[in-house]
């Protein structure tokens, strides 16, 4: 397992590395969010109250940062989240 700060300009996050199989779990923890990889469910973190993005095809911290927000929950959206933006841009307004 992997822990690695990541700056945002703004503020910084956590980013947490699990390898498995022949893919990452990704996550990245801001204040009152995070993003995630397609490993993880965006129905569980709806259900949980979350404010969770996901993007998916990365397999580093620089690739969740640069790739597209495919879903959101309903939390993330209250904060400014929105698909299509880029995932440092949805981690910036989880802060």
């Amino acid at each position: 397992m992997e822990i690695e700060t990541i700056d945002l300009g703004k503020g910084s996050a956590l980013g947490v590395r699990i390898p498995l199989g022949k893919a990452p779990l990704l996550v990245i923890l801001a204040k009152r969010g995070y993003l995630m990889c397609g490993y993880l469910n965006v129905e569980a973190a709806e259900k949980l109250g979350d404010a969770a993005a996901v993007v998916r095809g990365v397999r580093t911290f620089d690739d969740m940062l640069s790739a597209r927000v495919e879903e959101t929950t309903s939390a993330a959206e209250a904060l400014g989240v929105e698909r299509g933006m880029r995932g440092r841009e949805a981690l910036e307004r989880m802060l």
